[in-house]
């Protein structure tokens, strides 16, 4: 084989590892690069967690994963769109932005999928997620970013980690499941036949999990097993205030409407926009005894449904400014499940979506405070 005379290019054939290098990681992340405000403030954040941190971990036993680093792993990992944590630590291996994020500098020992995931739990038994919501919401507050008057409500179905195979009887499950399964040779994943059978959630439940529900929103959509996020949202710059989740049913909205009303009702008027679902003489009524004025979308059919929102409302220009608000929380919704890994989370149980969930409206709150300071 010839040797190539590459010089011209900058080109060497034979290159040799230097014996010793040094990176500054400081230095191989841009200075103007967005991360740098986010990073910021959430070290700001964690400063505050520091009480709430020493409370989830013994005195005693070998040391565990640092909250504080492996919070900004989960960030990362919902900022980035990272499927699964077995794919977030080994990107935390050798991508240098994401371990100046976290702080684990050039020789810093990345950890395993499994003490990631037992440290993991830490946080959600100690209701980590909504103590950092509280204090970004708290941060835009500080920054003038936030309405005191003006909100919208809404909410959405989350599919859950659950197929519609799983799906089966409460009681004598096994006799079922063997009638609707045919006989393929696939033991794991074997063919199911529901033809003629009627599942409803007072009969049936998911095996692999219970807490999930099949519900669909519209006569058009096919059921799906779901759970439902709910998002109070400020109408100044769309910024979330905050959430719940819950199983889905036709009552979970206003439900969880009234419940984060609550959190905003005193001092003065309040109004809450929403669709044509929070127009409920119960909810409206709730509302006014909090002195919230209810700006739902009048849902108004000449023979079966008269609107609770009536003409004293809608006279005014703010129920108009309310109705074009309200649209704004599809954004959050949308950010959620197309970049926060809330379409399908790969997790089961009310508590440990609920976590994703509160924490993927922070780091949007976070996306949102950065880009708002930086215009």
């Amino acid at each position: 084989m010839l040797d190539k005379d590459c010089s011209m290019r900058g080109y060497k054939q034979d290159q040799q590892e230097d014996m010793f290098s040094y990176v500054s990681l400081e230095d191989a992340v841009p200075k103007n690069h967005p991360l740098r405000k986010i990073k910021a403030s959430v070290e700001a954040i964690l400063e505050e967690m520091w009480a709430d941190f020493d409370g989830l971990y013994s005195l005693t036993g070998r040391p565990g994963i640092p909250p504080e680093q492996l919070l900004k792993a989960l960030l990362i990992q919902v900022l980035f769109t990272i499927r699964s944590e077995t794919q977030l630590v080994e990107q935390l291996r050798y991508n240098l932005l994401y371990r100046w994020f976290v702080g684990l500098g050039m020789s810093g020992k990345v950890w395993d999928r499994s003490s990631f995931s037992t440290n993991r739990k830490r946080l959600i038994e100690g209701e980590i997620a909504d103590r950092f919501f509280t204090l970004v919401v708290g941060l835009a507050s500080k920054k003038g970013l936030v309405s005191n008057e003006h909100f919208s409500v809404d909410g959405t179905l989350i599919e859950a980690w659950a197929s519609l195979k799983s799906f089966q009887k409460k009681e004598d499950g096994g006799a079922d499941e063997k009638s609707a399964s045919s006989d393929d040779g696939d033991g794991g994943n074997p063919s199911v036949n529901f033809h003629g059978e009627k599942r409803t959630n007072e009969t049936h439940e998911s095996k692999t999990d219970p807490e999930a529900k099949l519900y669909t929103k519209s006569k058009g959509q096919t059921a799906k097993m779901s759970f439902m996020g709910h998002v109070l949202m400020e109408n100044r710059n769309g910024l979330a205030v905050d959430n719940r989740i819950s199983q889905p049913g036709y009552h979970a909205e206003p439900d969880a409407a009234a419940e984060m009303a609550q959190g905003i009702s005193g001092n003065g008027k309040k109004t809450i926009g929403g669709d044509k679902h929070y127009d409920q003489q119960t909810l409206t009524d709730t509302l006014r005894e909090m002195n919230i004025a209810s700006h739902a979308a009048q849902n108004i059919h000449p023979r079966r449904h008269t609107s609770s929102v009536d003409g004293r409302t809608t006279r005014h220009d703010g129920y108009e400014v309310s109705q074009r608000k309200r649209k704004r929380i599809e954004e959050i919704f949308g950010w959620l499940k197309t970049i926060g890994l809330m379409r399908r989370p790969m997790v089961r149980g009310l508590e440990k979506v609920g976590w994703m969930f509160s924490f993927g409206l922070a780091i949007y709150n976070l996306v949102r405070i950065t880009n708002l300071c930086a215009e």
